[in-house]
């Protein structure tokens, strides 16, 4: 279900702050069988389903409990893929054997949504937690893209991750918005309830439905 905050009276939406990793570009959940492939592994090698079938994985769980963070999630998991094809994997390398082609990891949709907001001059500023941690520093300027964000935020740079209020109030403070004036979008439910926790509209992305998610963020635009 994809939930939206209620709207503000008289509420105008100035601007839109996106996550990445899940909105713009898929989840790792759904580059596995490609990658399996690639690598010569048999497919469901890999037995991870987070937000796809999350009563099957217990380490999704934990890290939705708070137990864990996402970044020790996906450390983990970097760890067993590594372990499958006989190597010692960092994040970065998961990361850059999910992510073949950007044809292959870029929603469709984020790219369509991204490139409606510019048409309609609307803002759009990333409000990530690991761009660079999971990236390395010189990957995000050569996607196409890139061009169509106006400013990124990056909590592997500022040091202030989704759900503190700081990673908010950063981006707002690069759109030069009050929090009411934009609308947050965010695949992990905490991180759009941190949002709405700053008076910061938000619209939970379920990246189950993709389509709908976006429809109704852009709606709030009356786009």
């Amino acid at each position: 279900m994809v939930r939206v905050s209620p709207p503000a009276t008289e509420r105008k939406l100035r601007a839109l702050i996106l996550d990445f990793g899940g909105v713009i570009i898929k989840t790792p959940f759904e580059l596995l069988r490609p990658m399996e492939a690639r690598l010569g592994l048999a497919p469901n090698t890999l037995d991870w389903h987070g937000p796809f079938a999350p009563e099957r994985d217990e380490l999704w769980q934990r890290m939705q409990a708070g137990e864990i963070t996402e970044r020790d999630y996906w450390h983990a998991r970097a760890v067993q893929a590594g372990a499958a094809v006989g190597q010692a994997w960092t994040m970065r390398d998961l990361v850059a054997n999910l992510e073949a082609s950007e044809d292959e990891f870029v929603r469709p949709e984020g790219r369509a949504a991204l490139e409606a907001a510019r048409a309609a001059g609307i803002p759009v500023a990333m409000l990530t937690n690991d761009l660079e941690a999971f990236h390395g520093a010189t990957w995000f300027p050569t996607l196409s893209l890139a061009p169509l964000f106006d400013f990124v935020v990056d909590g592997s740079l500022t040091g202030f991750l989704k759900p503190d209020p700081r990673a908010y109030a950063l981006a707002l403070e690069a759109l030069g918005l009050e929090a009411h004036e934009a609308l947050f979008v965010d695949d992990q439910p905490r991180n759009a309830a941190g949002a709405e926790a700053v008076g910061l509209p938000a619209v939970h992305f379920d990246v189950t439905r993709p389509a709908e998610s976006f429809a109704h963020a852009l709606a709030q635009f009356e786009l």
